[in-house]
């Protein structure tokens, strides 16, 4: 409890606490201001990263087996 009130006490005095409070502060007028996606655009983008993500991982297995398939028959 002590060092909670010191590190309270040493942030006000050198001012940090201030800044810290207008960084919250002027993070949430940024936040305000964004254009957060819709219900429809946020499914469609999500449906677009998971199929990216397979085919992604389905070119990086057969690109292995591939490999490996290689050094297999090299050796």
């Amino acid at each position: 409890m002590v060092a909670i009130g010191g590190t309270f006490f040493y942030l006000w005095q050198t001012g940090r606490l201030m800044r810290l409070k207008s960084y919250v502060e002027e993070t949430i007028a940024e936040l305000k201001k964004c254009n957060w996606p819709t219900w429809i655009e946020l499914k469609g983008s999500t449906a677009v990263v998971t199929i990216s993500l397979a085919l992604l991982g389905a070119f990086t297995v057969i690109v292995d087996y591939v490999f490996h398939t290689l050094v297999l028959i090299i050796t």
